[in-house]
């Protein structure tokens, strides 16, 4: 039986054997056509072996232009059977190419007619040729073209025959290429995934492997843990039997320690009512601890009281480098009534005026000016000596007493230094700002063990030329005071707020050196003759302290305000003024006007007027709720040991006097 042949080797097979059959032009007339020839071309006509010379000459160029497809010659068919040649099977898309490009390149030739039996064979070139007739003997050459036209007309019909079958196979031969490229295709597409599948397989195949090593790793572990469990057990074995032993010599120890509990409990009970009695006293001990510190902030408000609600201390600052020595004897510091270890109360200024003379000429004698304040610091003395003379103030805040301190003094005499200290961050020059919120958070410290609690609050503003600026602002309002205002917290209440300034809560002195720090860089100040950089402005540091105790329902709260007043100089009535010196005269006349209105505010105070007039300048509006009779006021006068400043600090001494000489009512608490 003869194996099954691939279609497409059956297609090529056909194709090679039928593309010499490919029908040629004709140059012979169609069937029906009249003969309208001349002798030229009856002569043609009669000739029909050179014309195929020709055209099998075509063919066999067309042949070995191809050299991949061989010769190929027409070969009787029997039946409608074609016998095609046994190809070598070759799949994918080289055959399917191979195909597309025979069909492509193929060249219609010249085809050969096939012999009928009974048909005379044309003759052979080089042979005799046919006698040819007479050119008068018409009917006999009619007859010759008629029968060579019979004979092209049956080659042409077995031609066009052929001509169908070729197109028949090769619509076959398209239809099966299509089937084989779809079937290539899906052979592809399987191809494809039997690859994946390999390969998916070849991984799981790793990972297994991989897997493989990694459990008789583990197996390995596992048989060395459980070697090293047995020799566990062992030792476990060995120490069970030891604490079976310990167990029955703690079993022997608890008898004993039972009976021992039986005592210790009648002994626990005893000490129950030893506890209770001693809670008793400690309640009771509590009692008298409240009333103790009620009475030690009463008495501590009597010895302020006594001391004076206004108080002025007086404070002299050293000759710094490059400042000439005064003379000798131009400031004095008495002793107090109780000798040289008293602290001072007493200053004694000497002014020698070149203008007086006496009658002979000679120089009249310095004038001796005296003043007497509730305590004075000669220049040596430090910023701790300054702050522990103050600390008992301070604490009257944490009491529930409005408290208020001014730095009073002409410009470079020491108030700035005085209330924040020396750049540096130097431990021996901090101001009473810093040293007063340290004191204020130790002594709250010590109060909270007692049940009371305490929050602060800072806010730090400055009244430049009657503007009010926040000297803690940040950002884009760093520098701006124009929304800053002075308002009632709200309707019925008494409490002063600045609107638009930042209020911060503080617990700790890092967070208030931050805040100093901020406001030295925002505040005024500007070059004067008496200094190169002096505050042009009042700064006013408030501290809101607030207390509760809740166990006691108590509360209390009031402000603590450390004041550095702008610098107080006298107007020169001869100074040219130019663009810079108009503004510092503008400065210099909106301190002073705030200055003498503080110091209004104080006489009425003293005197007991019926108006205060808080409202004529924003600094003592602002402070009027810690200027009033249950507010305590402290004020240092600073003063230049300059003699060129003497006028300056006369003038600054007698205002002092003045506010020294002032008594305002008794202080009271705030308290709920």
């Amino acid at each position: 039986m003869e194996p099954q042949r691939s279609p497409l080797l059956e297609v090529k097979g056909n194709i090679e054997l039928k593309r010499p059959l490919v029908k040629a032009s004709s140059r012979l007339p169609l069937p029906g056509s009249r003969f309208k020839r001349g002798p030229d071309q009856m002569e043609d006509a009669l000739e029909p072996e050179k014309k195929r010379t020709r055209v099998l000459g075509t063919t066999t160029k067309f042949a070995t232009s191809y050299p991949r497809a061989p010769a190929l010659t027409a070969v009787p068919q029997t039946q409608g059977q074609t016998a095609a040649p046994k190809v070598p099977k070759r799949t994918g898309p080289r055959c399917s190419t191979a195909v597309a490009t025979v069909l492509k390149n193929q060249k219609p030739g010249p085809a050969v007619p096939a012999k009928k039996p009974g048909t005379a064979a044309p003759p052979k070139p080089g042979g005799k040729k046919p006698s040819k007739r007479p050119a008068w003997d018409l009917k006999g050459q009619l007859c010759d073209l008629n029968a060579e036209l019979k004979c092209c007309r049956e080659r042409t019909q077995t031609l066009d025959q052929e001509n169908q079958q070729l197109r028949d196979q090769l619509r076959e031969a398209q239809q099966q290429a299509t089937a084989l490229g779809a079937e290539r295709r899906t052979l592809e597409g399987d191809l494809a995934s039997v690859r994946a599948q390999a390969e998916q397989g070849q991984r799981e195949l790793g990972n297994l492997r991989a897997r493989v090593l990694e459990l008789e790793e583990w197996l390995g572990t596992q048989e060395g843990l459980v070697q090293e469990l047995q020799k566990e057990q062992l030792e476990l074995q060995e120490e069970r039997r030891g604490l079976v032993i310990q167990l029955e010599e703690r079993e022997r120890r608890l008898q004993a320690s039972e009976a021992a509990l039986s005592d210790s409990q009648a002994e626990v009970a005893s000490l129950r009512r030893e506890t209770a009695a001693q809670a008793a006293s400690l309640a009771e001990r509590g009692e008298r601890l409240h009333g103790l510190e009620m009475e030690r902030r009463r008495l501590h408000n009597q010895l302020q009281e006594l001391k004076g609600n206004i108080r002025v201390f007086c404070r002299v600052r050293p000759v710094l480098p490059g400042e000439p020595t005064p003379p000798p004897g131009f400031l004095l510091f008495p002793s107090g009534p109780g000798g040289p270890s008293d602290p001072p109360t007493h200053l004694s200024l000497f002014r020698s005026d070149e203008r007086r003379g006496t009658l002979s000429g000679m120089p009249a004698a310095p004038t001796r000016h005296d003043f007497s304040f509730d305590r004075v610091f000669p220049p040596g003395s430090g910023q701790d000596e300054v702050f522990e003379e103050i600390a008992m103030l301070v604490q009257s805040a944490l009491d529930g007493y409005p408290v208020c301190i001014f730095a009073y003094g002409q410009t470079g005499s020491g108030k700035t230094f005085t209330m924040e200290g020396g750049p540096g961050g130097d431990p021996q020059v901090e101001g009473l700002i810093p040293r007063a919120l340290r004191h204020l958070f130790s002594v709250a410290g010590e109060l909270s063990s007692q049940g009371w609690t305490y929050s602060f609050v800072v806010s730090y503003v400055e009244i430049y030329n009657e503007t009010v600026r926040d000297l803690l602002a940040t950002g884009t309002r760093k520098g701006h005071g124009g929304d800053c205002e002075i308002r009632r917290a709200g309707p019925g209440s008494e409490e002063l707020v600045v609107t638009n300034a930042r209020y911060v809560p503080v617990s700790c002195e890092k967070e208030v050196e931050a805040l100093l720090h901020l406001a030295r860089q925002n505040r005024a100040v500007a070059r004067t003759a008496q200094n190169e950089r002096s505050s042009r402005s009042h700064s006013v540091f408030q501290l809101q302290i607030s207390g509760e105790h809740t166990g006691r329902g108590l509360q209390c709260g009031a402000p603590l305000n450390l004041v550095d007043l702008a610098g107080s100089e006298r107007l020169d009535p001869g100074l040219a003024l130019g663009p810079g010196e108009r503004e510092r005269l503008r400065e210099t006349q909106a301190i002073n006007s705030s200055l003498s209105t503080l110091g209004l505010v104080i006489m009425a105070l003293s005197n007991k007027e019926s108006h205060v007039p808080y409202r004529n300048s924003k600094l003592t509006y602002l402070l009027q709720n810690s200027l009033g009779g249950s507010a305590k006021m402290l004020m240092f006068v600073n003063i230049s040991p300059l003699e060129e400043n003497v006028s300056e600090s006369l003038n600054s001494l007698r205002f002092a006097s003045k506010v020294n000489q002032c008594v305002i009512g008794t202080a009271q608490a705030n308290r709920k």
